[in-house]
């Protein structure tokens, strides 16, 4: 047996130990997942080293991971049938950073600081020091590939030196003993470290044990071609990775090699669990490299809206170790979330018009999702947009309808895509809005939740067209038609006026109204006021800050209540007053802007009393 001899470490990987040693990191765990990898490369290098080479040592040991503790003697020990290393490449491999950009490295690692990210240990492909977190000393036991290596033992404390010396009798591969400190003893129970592989190499392409028993079952279907995944692999697959009970509703499974190469599965689970009250869902789509999970809830992979969808995204373009900190500014990582997204989209699109009735199924449960999607996701605005599901004036209650659809239907004189926001469909037919569109033969689209009003307002148009609401100030349907004998230009200007000084500060501008049929008046709200919805959401929010409306009124004067009131105005100044504003708030109130109902209940007794009287 041969002497051991003592190296010193470079002195980057002295800056890098001296950094791990002695910073208390929050998730140590992940030397684990550092120390599999590693494991797993050396077992893919053996076997295109076996299809190239014949004199291979020990050719028949199986390609695999054993992982053994022991609690009793506080040691981990991970061993691979990988291809080993000799003497040289111990020195190579162990003792230096071999590669340019150490210093950066180092650099990097010590700015992370005292309970910074881990995960920089293994951004430049050196995760094998992140032992060192949890070890009073680490011992790799290896054999090379080659019939003619040594057996060998590498030895180090982490502190400034390592000795190599001969161990007889040992394996292909690497076999690394971890004696752990007496505050990671933890690392030894088995409980800890099966935790720790489900999290991380679930989905390692080897087998790997511990203890003696298989780990990773499931297999990382995503690789697979789609033909050779049954409905039962990927719905078990599903109910894994998503931790879920239900089924999912849709699948993507696609594999891409430009611009970057991606193996991706997802799921569009059949409940939406933030409607249960859950909160806010995490991410669901992981982030793996080469079946090495990299980050199980990356938030700037996709964009957030898409929160709700599951699986797997795998691309091998990645750096292995990729920091948590670094993905999030990675323009690699930005890229690959965009092909992704996009290809989600067109994907839905596609199932939205080969399956209607069950898109909008769907749809009726994820829906906030997508309204956010147009309001935030600016990128992908009109593709989102596409898959917006409304009711109309022309369809059934419950039944929808989306904007290509809308507009495929417009009529030919037709300007915008209409649509109203209220709370409920009874609210807009019960109203004076809707019925000049419908004489016109105008669909109008049914908003009723708050967010509705935060998508219109971001999406000024679709495919050329203006969304514009039908209570805008600015609509202009032409010439309507109407019964009845209407009031002359010159009266209508007349009591235009009169009620302008009548009703006080509260309105803003009264006027003939071209979209009226059978209703008296209506009020708008004027341009930069905020609109009905807003200004009660800012009510229930901040009462006392939320100042009473002012309103545009547009009268009919083809209205007999209309008439009476010009009539009355010069006859019973009076009660022309009071039908005014009578008239004022029943507008109000079907705009939803009334604050008071209570003084139209004790006017309406005036006007009733007046009647009688």
């Amino acid at each position: 047996m041969s002497t051991p001899t003592t190296h010193e470490f470079q002195a980057e990987v002295k800056q890098v130990l001296d950094i791990v040693i002695h910073s208390l990191y929050t998730d140590r765990e992940i030397f684990i997942r550092e120390l599999v990898s590693n494991a797993a490369d050396a077992l893919e290098k053996m076997r295109h080293t076996q299809l190239t080479e014949k004199d291979i040592f020990q050719a028949d040991k199986p390609l695999e991971i054993s992982i053994t503790s022991d609690e009793t003697a506080g040691t981990l020990t991970i061993a691979d049938a990988g291809i080993g290393m000799t003497r040289a490449e111990l020195v190579e491999n162990l003792g230096t950073i071999a590669h340019s950009g150490s210093k950066a490295f180092a650099s990097a690692l010590k700015n992370a600081g005292k309970g910074g990210d881990a995960t920089l240990i293994g951004q430049f492909g050196v995760g094998f020091y992140s032992a060192f977190m949890v070890a009073e000393e680490v011992k790799v036991y290896t054999h090379s590939w080659r019939g003619e290596g040594e057996h060998l033992v590498w030895s180090s404390t982490g502190v400034g030196t390592y000795t190599i010396e001969e161990a007889p009798d040992q394996d292909r591969g690497c076999r690394i003993v971890i004696r752990l400190k007496e505050d990671a003893r933890d690392f030894a129970r088995p409980g800890t470290i099966r935790s720790v592989l489900g999290k991380y190499s679930n989905f390692v392409g080897f087998p790997i044990t511990l203890n003696g028993e298989r780990v990773n079952t499931v297999e990382a279907i995503w690789l697979k071609n789609k033909d050779e995944v049954t409905e039962e692999q990927y719905e078990s697959f599903y109910k894994f990775t998503a931790k879920a009970f239900d089924k999912p509703v849709y699948r993507l499974h696609f594999q891409a090699d430009a611009p970057l190469v991606i193996n991706a599965l997802l799921f569009l689970p059949e409940q939406n669990m933030e409607a249960f009250g859950m909160g806010q869902m995490e991410p669901g789509v992981a982030l793996y490299c080469k079946k090495v999970l990299i980050d199980p809830h990356p938030p700037k992979l996709l964009p957030d809206w898409m929160r709700f969808v599951k699986g797997v995204i795998d691309s091998e373009d990645l750096p292995l170790n990729i920091s948590r900190e670094s993905m999030q500014d990675s323009a690699l990582v930005r890229k690959l979330g965009e092909v992704v997204g996009k290809r989600l989209l067109k994907f839905l699109d596609k199932e939205a018009q080969d399956d209607a009735k069950k898109f909008q199924e769907f749809y009726m449960k994820f829906s906030r999702f997508f309204k956010e999607g147009v309001a935030t996701d600016h990128a992908n605005r009109d593709a989102i947009a596409k898959l917006l599901r409304f009711e109309s004036s022309l369809t059934e209650p419950g039944e929808v309808v989306g904007l290509g659809d809308y507009v495929k239907r417009m009529k030919e004189d037709q300007k915008a895509i209409y649509y109203q926001v209220a709370p409920s469909r009874a609210a807009i037919e019960g109203g004076p809005y809707l019925e000049a569109f419908k004489s016109k033969g105008y669909e109008v689209l049914f908003l009723y939740e708050s967010i509705d009003e935060y998508v219109v307002s971001t999406l000024p148009e679709f495919e050329g067209k203006k969304l514009q609401a039908v209570n805008s100030p600015d609509v202009d349907l032409g010439e309507v038609s109407s019964e009845g004998e209407s009031l002359s230009e010159d009266d209508t200007l007349a009591l235009a006026g009169w009620l302008k000084e009548s009703l006080g500060d509260g309105v803003e501008e009264v006027r003939a109204g071209k979209r009226l049929v059978s209703a008296p008046a209506l009020a708008i709200t004027p341009e930069g006021e905020m609109t009905p919805q807003l200004r009660q959401m800012m009510k229930a929010l901040k009462p006392s800050e939320v100042e009473a409306p002012k309103v545009i009124l547009e009268i009919n004067p083809r209205h007999e209540l209309v008439k009476k009131v010009n009539h009355l105005r010069q006859n019973d100044a009076d009660l022309a007053k009071l039908l005014s504003e009578q008239i004022l708030d029943n507008a109000l109130l079907s705009a939803g802007l009334l604050d008071d109902p209570q003084r139209v209940v004790a006017r309406t007794e005036k006007i009733m009393a007046r009647i009688a009287g």
